[in-house]
This record gives structure tokens, sequence and C-alpha cells, in this order.
């Protein structure tokens, strides 16, 4: 039996994009997730998923982490983004770090269905007229992209947080840890990224940023 799992934190288009697939894929079981942490969940209990239809930004997936971490987690089950981004360099990006399918949300279900279908046959699917569009990534860009990949999920949560300014204090407080503990995350992500400081941090995290 087919086991999607439709990752999105929209409960209307969840049901939206499981009614649309059932017209084809009437006896497939159909799973929910509306953030990463859920989504991984979901995937350690499911393993033989058939096919996960991954939302960009839903929360933890910021920079491409959900996407990234659930290709390192699970690299034997295929990925197709479901995102209502449709910049060119956002979707050369997301096939870059491997995903098998870019369906932006105003795609016809007609449409849906065949790309799912394509994944399904280990084939990777693009909306027709962008087939031929897609740029190769930088290989600047394809090294934030696992030094991004090779957080954990604490640290990536950390970063969020310093991005939007906040101090380790406050970070503390918004994570209910403590203060030396966010200090730890902070020291291990420098390392991660080669840097020292958290303008340099910033600098190397926007060249992932969706324009």
């Amino acid at each position: 039996m087919l086991k999607f799992l439709i990752a999105d934190d929209h409960p209307l288009y969840r049901e939206a994009l499981i009614a649309a697939l059932s017209t084809e894929f009437e006896k497939a079981r159909y799973f929910e997730s509306d953030c990463l942490d859920s989504t991984l969940n979901t995937l350690n209990k499911n393993r033989s998923m058939s096919i996960i239809l991954l939302d960009l930004t839903m929360p933890g997936c910021e920079n491409y982490y959900g996407l990234l971490r659930v290709r390192q987690r699970f690299p034997d089950i295929p990925v197709a983004i479901v995102s209502a981004t449709e910049t060119l360099s956002v979707i050369s990006q997301t096939m870059e770090f491997g995903a098998s399918a870019y369906i932006p949300k105003t795609t016809r279900t007609a449409d849906i269905i065949d790309a799912v279908k394509q994944v399904l046959r280990g084939n990777e699917w693009l909306p027709e007229g962008l087939k031929n569009s897609v740029a190769e990534v930088q290989g600047e860009i394809l090294n934030v992209a696992e030094q991004v990949r090779a957080l954990t999920p604490k640290q990536f949560k950390v970063l969020r947080l310093v991005r939007k300014g906040m101090m380790n204090k406050q970070i503390a407080a918004e994570l209910n840890v403590t203060e030396a503990t966010v200090k730890a995350h902070i020291s291990s992500i420098f390392k991660q990224f080669n840097v020292k400081s958290r303008t340099q941090i910033l600098i190397a995290i926007e060249k992932l940023q969706f324009e």
C-alpha cells in the first residue's frame, strides 16, 4: 500500500491536497504533519513511507533545513516540495538539495498527480516551462547547505533565534533552557560554520534565504 506524508502547517491545504491525490490514489494511506518535529516523528514511526510532500516554510523548515534534514535522515524516501514560492533560484536550490519534484501550490490537480507518479517511479518532476530553466547552484551555496545540514535540531532552533536578533538570555527563555546551554549551542554553530561572530553566521546563512 502506498503511504503519503503531507507535511504542511495549513490544515485546509493538507485536506485539499489529500482530496486531490485521493482522486487517483484512493487506496493510499495518508499521514499528516504540521512542523519539522512532527514530520520527523511520523517518519521515525513509518519508515516505509512512499513519498513526502513537504512545505518548504512550515515551522522548523526555514532556510531549507527541513528538506536537508529529511533527506539526511531518510535518504530512501523521495521528497516532493509543495510551495507557494516560485522563484527560480529557490527551485534550483531545492532540486540541488535533494528534492525529486517542485510543485507550486498553484499547480492544477492533474499535474500534481503526474508529479507524484513520476516521483514514485524514481523520476524528477518540474512544472512545464521550468525544466530547462533550473540553474546550477554555486559551490559556495552548497557548502553552506552542508553546514546547515550538519546542525542538530536544537542548534538550528538557536540559529533561527539568533537570526531574529535575540540575545542569549532571550533565547534561553524562549527555549526554556539555561543561558549556558545556549552559549554551548552557539559555540558549536561557530565551529560548524568556521566563524567567530554572529554577524559572520548571518552573512553565511543569508545565502540560503528565499528571494
